[in-house]
């Protein structure tokens, strides 16, 4: 089977890519296990130097890889240098704290000594999405490697330049050839890379079904899973909010990435009071946004990654108004482009509410009170993120309590850090990627009890 990558912006093939074989891939399964047998052996302090060295590497060639998540899926080209420089962070991030994260851990009882330690399972398997290509695989990559597990790479069909070129990150890196590898492969052959005796874990980021699919797949043969799956964030702005702070966060919030983000704000859920004032505003913001090639310095939004992608937003858009939301800005398609949109007096059964929305696409709501624009907030089977925007933030920290979302932002953007456990709740998936959380996912946190006779 053959794979193309496509410039979602002009049509035109990047690359052709051919899938592994049954035995290329099984060589690789193997080649993955063995190879752990020797990662594992690595001392912690090498396998640091390492992964530093994967940020430096990317580093020296952001220009390279920058274009070529901008090239693959349309990213604007100055939103893909900040991803590939984030993924350095993350690279550097372990590289100066594993060691503190996996060192033992002493626990007094009754025995001579007693203490957890912390060994690597094995390979873990990651499929990753498109819409990050870089940072999604670097922040599972990262702790992973480190902790001494092995690496294999599953990455979406239309970005299997980005997954090659994170695969020479780690050799130019200096990581032996087994430790990280990618697989170019159709998602029919998951079954067969799960079962195998070198996978011990899977980590997937992607959409409701997807996650759906592999954890029924890994449960059936006893793998762990983490799962990072979709969102339809709210962003609360209360009516004491310094409303053009509220505003630009805002237009960020939703339209990062033409906003194909899981995390990205999707429901704007506001006070009556300030409801006018902010639309206005926002509107004017997003009408501002300079749309065009996204290899061009100057382009806020560019086209989506794939036609079906905006095809799938435009029935989304369609399906509110005919339910009776206002169309406020926006509203086209033409091809993979799917003009920013603003919809107005969005209500729950309209997709724009009920549904993931992946595009440049925001959903006006009111509010009566606070306790209004909890419950809105929470009448979703998603929960990986709220935003609030107020001037009494004591008082925002009161409310956390009554989010059930993995994180809970105030006066920001829903966003992931290094240094910050990340992940969802509900459908929205579980497990927790980054931080320490991170690192602890794939380990063997082991107990050893020790009675001196």
């Amino acid at each position: 089977m053959e794979f193309k990558s496509i410039n979602p912006y002009n049509g035109q093939q990047l690359g052709l890519y051919t899938s592994l074989t049954q035995k290329e891939l099984v060589e690789k399964l193997n080649r993955s296990r063995q190879g752990f047998e020797s990662w594992r052996k690595v001392s912690l302090a090498e396998r640091c130097n390492l992964i530093k060295k994967a940020g430096q590497v990317l580093l020296d060639n952001v220009e390279e890889y920058a274009s070529m998540i901008t090239l693959e899926m349309g990213k604007p080209i100055s939103e893909s240098r900040s991803e590939i420089n984030k993924c350095a962070w993350v690279c550097d991030y372990y590289a100066e704290n594993a060691e503190t994260f996996l060192a033992n851990e002493t626990i007094v009882t009754d025995a001579s000594q007693s203490f957890v330690r912390h060994d690597p399972i094995g390979s873990v398997l990651a499929i990753m999405p498109w819409n990050f290509p870089f940072w999604q695989v670097f922040r599972y990559a990262a702790p992973t490697l480190t902790a001494g597990n092995t690496g294999l790479l599953k990455h979406a069909p239309n970005v299997f330049g980005c997954a090659q070129k994170i695969e020479e990150v780690f050799i130019k890196a200096g990581f032996p050839g087994d430790v990280f590898q990618n697989l170019i492969i159709h998602h029919d052959h998951t079954e067969k890379i799960i079962a195998h005796d070198a996978v011990r874990a899977v980590t997937l980021t992607g959409s409701e079904r997807a996650g759906a699919a592999v954890a029924e797949i890994a449960g059936k043969y006893i793998k762990k899973t983490v799962l990072e799956l979709g969102g339809n964030n709210a962003y609360i702005v209360w009516d004491d909010a310094d409303i053009d702070k509220a505003v630009k966060t805002a237009v960020t919030a939703r339209m990062l990435n033409c906003g194909q983000s899981c995390i990205a704000a999707k429901r704007f859920i506001l006070m009556e009071e300030i409801y006018d004032d902010f639309v206005s505003k926002f509107t004017e913001a997003v009408n501002a946004l300079k749309s065009g090639d996204p290899m061009d310095e100057g382009t806020n939004i560019g086209p989506l990654a794939r036609k079906d992608l905006a095809d799938q937003l435009h029935s989304q858009v369609g399906q509110s108004l005919k339910q009776g939301a206002d169309l406020l800005l926006g509203g086209n398609q033409n091809g993979c482009y799917h003009e920013p949109t603003i919809l107005g007096n969005v209500k729950p059964g309209m997709p724009a509410f009920d549904e993931e929305t992946f595009g440049p696409l925001a959903a006006m709501i009111k509010a009566k009170d606070i306790p209004h624009a909890f419950a809105l907030s929470e009448q979703s089977k998603y929960g990986l993120g709220v935003t609030v925007c107020t001037r009494n933030t004591e008082k925002a920290i009161k409310w956390a309590h009554s989010v059930s979302d993995g994180a809970y932002f105030v006066n920001e953007l829903v966003k992931s850090d290094p240094r910050l456990p990340f992940g969802g709740t509900k459908n929205s998936g579980y497990g927790r990627e980054l931080a320490r959380d991170g690192i602890l996912e794939f380990v063997n946190r082991k107990t050893v009890y020790v009675h001196n006779h």
